[in-house]
């Protein structure tokens, strides 16, 4: 019985600093660019150069956090629902 509530107690910790991180910081480095926006390449002489922009995050860097998205999906739900 202990183990069970100590490990809804870590639970509840990982989501709550979850939810204070998507507070905070809501947007998060892009995964496929690494928060750099472009693709780098290297020239033949193996000098880095810059690359295509990122499709991904649109040459921003950043992306929005999931539980960010998730955050403004219910509040805009509950503020259309609201009026």
């Amino acid at each position: 019985m202990p183990s069970i509530t100590l490990a809804i107690a870590c639970l509840l910790i990982v989501t709550l600093g979850y939810a204070s991180v998507c507070a905070v910081s809501p947007f998060g480095n892009c995964r496929r660019c690494s928060g750099v926006g472009f693709a780098t390449k290297t020239d033949r002489q193996g000098r880095i150069k810059r690359g295509k922009r990122c499709r991904r995050c649109k040459g921003y860097g950043k992306r929005i956090r999931v539980g960010r998205h998730l955050y403004n999906l219910c509040a805009r739900t509950h503020r259309e629902g609201t009026r």
